[in-house]
């Protein structure tokens, strides 16, 4: 189990002939078209931003406090875990995106918001193996099962997201993709989602992560609403959506 907190080498992004058709479809290469809005092809990974906006490489495996951080997305990079939907939601806007809605994620795991298919790869049953999830609690794999001992600095450990068989490098699971081409919607990292507070103060992730994608709804419906906005652990990631370029408001 390594402990390595060196950012990953992030492959350029080559402007092929379908990322040229992206951005005649009005939106950048690295995101896919839904009707009148753009989303990630794959979850976020982010660089960090210095005081004149050059961008530095960020650990995946680190948390996002007190930095300000860009959103970039990328297929077979490690994505950004440990951060909250507060930093998601500036990370987003550092890129001049957004999080995604609730219905903008529906569309695009399931193939749009009222699409019988509780996966991204169609149906109502899970296949096990298509996508990054049902590993379990790497927090009990690494302090113990006992919840009583684990603090909220165990949940936010380097460590967690760097086990073998955990994390994968986005689009690592090629069944885990929707009928728009979206990868990971389900599994890998829980995605914040725009939701704001409820009453309690708490925001909304989907889609599961890799230890469970099942417990809280199947797959797409899956939803988990009870943490403030500003909570982060190894399981918490995200991805952007944007107003596709000349979309009816």
């Amino acid at each position: 189990m390594g402990r390595s907190t060196s950012a990953p080498m992030h492959p350029p992004t080559l402007m092929t002939d379908r990322a040229a058709d992206a951005w005649v479809m009005g939106c950048p290469p690295e995101m896919v078209r839904i009707q009148g809005f753009c989303v990630d092809r794959y979850e976020a990974y982010v660089v960090e931003l210095d005081e004149d906006g050059n961008e530095h490489p960020h650990s995946p495996y680190l948390v996002v406090d007190g930095l300000i951080v860009r959103a970039k997305s990328a297929g077979h990079v490690v994505p950004q875990g440990y951060i909250s939907q507060v930093e998601a939601t500036a990370a987003c806007g550092e890129a001049g995106k957004r999080l995604c809605d609730e219905t903008e994620f529906a569309f695009a795991c399931r193939g749009g918001p009222d699409a019988a298919a509780y996966y991204p790869y169609g149906g109502t049953v899970d296949i096990p193996g298509y996508c990054n999830e049902g590993k379990g609690s790497y927090v009990e794999m690494v302090f113990g099962s006992d919840p009583d001992d684990w603090t909220y600095a165990d949940f936010n450990d380097p460590a967690l997201n760097q086990i073998d068989g955990g994390l994968a490098p986005t689009g690592s699971y090629p069944h885990c993709v929707s009928p728009f081409g979206v990868y990971d919607c389900m599994g890998n990292l829980h995605e914040w989602g725009s939701d704001p507070a409820d009453s309690e103060g708490h925001g909304r992730f989907r889609g599961g992560f890799y230890g469970d994608a099942e417990e809280n709804g199947p797959g797409c419906l899956y939803v988990t609403s009870a943490h403030e906005l500003a909570y982060h652990d190894y399981s918490t990631g995200f991805r952007c959506c944007m107003d596709a370029a000349g979309a009816e408001p």
